[in-house]
């Protein structure tokens, strides 16, 4: 080791001494990482000293700074894509870039497959470097021992001490032995495979790093550093501790202030303002001279009416002016008499934008059509034409506007093509009414068609008529009466019914007639009011049918009692109306024929239990009469 050491030394000294006494190598590697970090181009680097040495050292620290960059690139695009396919541009940048990316995918496989991060590859060292990094990011990191750097003291017991413990390592071990022949690295290093041998652990790679957001980690040997990302900018310096400090310019005796002006430091800057400060009535320029300050034309009026103003130097004075001029006049310059005043060039409008004719001490307003001159108050009024001209300008109405008038019409006119006439305006072409509308001379008309009514709530909208509800509505249908939009119809029952011709009445079907009875053979159909009736009778013994209503009396045998019945029985079927009010006859009968000393009786045999029938004889001819006031029931 003794060799090596003086061998190390006197390269060292070679190298300190080309500089000797202006920049170290650390300060020519500082600009050079400095350089490197504004990606500069690292092969065309300002100088900061005469020496090849420290020339060398800078480009180096420069490129190193490049190439990490690049790397690190490349293993976040690796960490982040899972592929390398975006770095195929052949340039020098993106072939460190890819190859940095690459080797990382190649630790990540490494550590996906459970293999030793150590596992010697043969890609060389720098993807060796890179491949264990990422392998290694993410899983449990070896145990090491992170035993402090051991100084050595003069004490004589730590010297013998540490002498053993080389002793029991036989020198093999490249930083520490901690006995039993197992070799430690110092904080900041990593032991190689070869177990003797350290290397640095590159914390920027492996995100253990404690740099602030806006800052980028550096990697130095055993170490690293966080340097800020964007400079502090102009009249701002960077400190050790990755902050911004002012530059002072007027300490450091950069500014460029001139002799007379003296330096004001500024955050970030500087000002030069005068040394000798001016005083009243005087103004200073940029050299710092005092000028004097005219107030007669700076100031507006500094003297009072009727007095002439004289500029001194730092100063001014009033003097009285002797002549004092009229209305529409003013001095001259020179103050010595009056010369009109042309109003109509002045900054004050006095026509107010209409046209300007200068008088002598005076001046008057050419005023546009629709306004008059005022010569009291000299300006252009508005004429009010529909106050000055009523009911010969408009037909309706008349509303008057600056310089002229406007015609409107009343509701239910527009203005004709004159502007002046109205002309009836037909609201029936904007359907205002739900139904049919009739366009009246400024109005209009909504009416309804039949079975519909007008609104009263707005007089457009139709109503349908109920005709139903109405007072009379129950005399409209004999039965049912049912409402629909703008009319009604009338319904009779289900059965037995069906609406007449007139569209309201319920006239009876006649079942029998229809054939739509359900009577046996053996019966007979009688239609009654909404239905029909089956019936059916037997003849008493002794007699035979003849005809569906007739039964017959057989021979007799010379029997007294047979000879005493009826020669024939007819059956008849009526109907009775209900709740007939006063005595009626319902049906008449007699023989064809008489024979003297025939006797004729008449009697309801059935059906008259109630006593609502009586018979009346009334001439050859005997009558059924119904005597009830209440009921009447249907004879069987």
């Amino acid at each position: 080791m003794g060799p090596c050491a003086l061998l190390l030394c006197s390269v060292f000294g070679l190298l300190l001494g080309q500089g000797a006494g202006q920049i170290s190598t650390e300060d020519c590697c500082k600009d050079g990482r400095k350089r490197g970090n504004d990606n500069q181009d690292c092969a065309s680097l300002p100088l900061i000293s005469e020496s090849i040495t420290c020339r060398i050292v800078q480009e180096q620290c420069c490129v190193t700074v490049l190439q990490d960059n690049m790397c690190n690139t490349g293993i976040n695009v690796a960490k982040d894509q899972g592929a390398c396919d975006a770095l195929f541009t052949n340039t020098c940048e993106t072939k460190t870039t890819k190859m940095c990316c690459d080797c990382c995918l190649l630790g990540m496989a490494t550590q996906a497959k459970n293999l030793p991060c150590d596992h010697d590859l043969s890609v060389g060292y720098q993807c060796s470097l890179v491949s264990r990094a990422c392998c290694s990011d993410g899983a449990p990191e070896e145990p090491t021992t992170d035993a402090p750097k051991t100084e050595l003291a003069n004490d004589e017991n730590t010297s013998n001490g540490d002498s053993q413990l080389r002793d029991q390592c036989k020198g093999k071990c490249a930083h520490e032995c901690v006995g039993n022949g197992t070799c430690t690295c110092f904080k900041g290093y990593k032991l190689k495979p070869d177990a003797k041998s350290c290397e640095d652990i590159n914390e920027c790679l492996l995100g253990a790093s404690n740099c602030r957001g806006g800052e980028r980690c550096i990697n130095t040997q055993g170490s690293f550093r966080c340097q800020r990302e964007v400079s502090c900018g102009t009249g701002y310096e960077l400190t050790d501790d990755n902050n911004c400090k002012d530059i002072d310019e007027c300490e450091t005796d950069i500014h460029n202030c001139g002799p007379g002006l003296e330096c004001q430091n500024t955050q970030g800057s500087f000002r030069c303002p005068p040394k000798v400060k001016c005083g009243s009535g005087f103004i200073q320029d940029a050299l710092g001279n005092c000028i004097d300050i005219n107030e007669c034309i700076s100031q507006t009026g500094p003297c009072h009416r009727g007095q002439i103003c004289i500029n001194t130097v730092g100063s001014y004075s009033c003097q009285r002016n002797s002549v004092n001029c009229g209305r529409g006049y003013h001095l001259n310059e020179e103050g010595t008499r009056c010369v009109d005043i042309d109003e109509c060039k002045g900054p004050e409008k006095v026509c107010a934008g209409h046209g300007c004719i200068n008088l002598i001490g005076s001046y008057r307003c050419e005023c546009e059509a629709g306004y008059v001159f005022n010569s009291i108050t000299r300006l252009c009024e508005d004429i009010n034409e529909c106050r000055h001209y009523p009911g010969r300008l408009c037909a309706h109405k008349c509303d008057n506007i600056l310089g002229s008038y406007k015609c409107s019409c009343t509701t239910g006119f527009k203005l004709a093509a004159d502007n002046r006439n109205c002309d009836d305006l037909n609201e029936c072409e904007s359907n205002p009414c739900s139904q049919e509308c009739a366009n009246v001379y400024g109005s209009y008309q909504c009416y309804c068609r039949r079975g519909y009514q007008l609104s009263d709530m707005d007089g457009m909208t139709c109503e349908d008529i109920d005709e139903c509800a109405l007072p009379t509505g129950g005399h409209i249908c004999s039965y049912r009466c049912l409402n629909t939009p703008g009319s009604f119809h009338c319904s009779c029952p289900v059965s037995g019914y069906t609406v007449a011709p007139n569209g309201r009445s319920c006239q009876d079907v006649d079942e029998c007639v229809a054939g739509t009875h359900t009577c046996t053979v053996n019966q007979s159909c009688f239609n009654v009011q909404g239905g029909f009736r089956c019936l059916s009778f037997d003849c008493p013994n002794n007699y035979r049918h003849v005809g569906e209503t007739r039964c017959e009396r057989l021979l007799c045998n010379d029997s007294v009692e047979c000879l005493a019945m009826p020669l024939r029985i007819t059956y008849y079927h009526l109907t009775f109306p209900t709740n007939i009010p006063v005595f009626t006859n319902i049906f008449r009968m007699g023989p064809t024929h008489t024979v003297a000393g025939d006797d004729i009786q008449i009697v309801i045999t059935s059906g008259n239990e109630g006593g609502f029938f009586l018979t009346e004889q009334s001439g050859e001819a005997s009558a059924l009469r119904h005597h009830s006031l209440y009921e009447v029931l249907s004879a069987q």
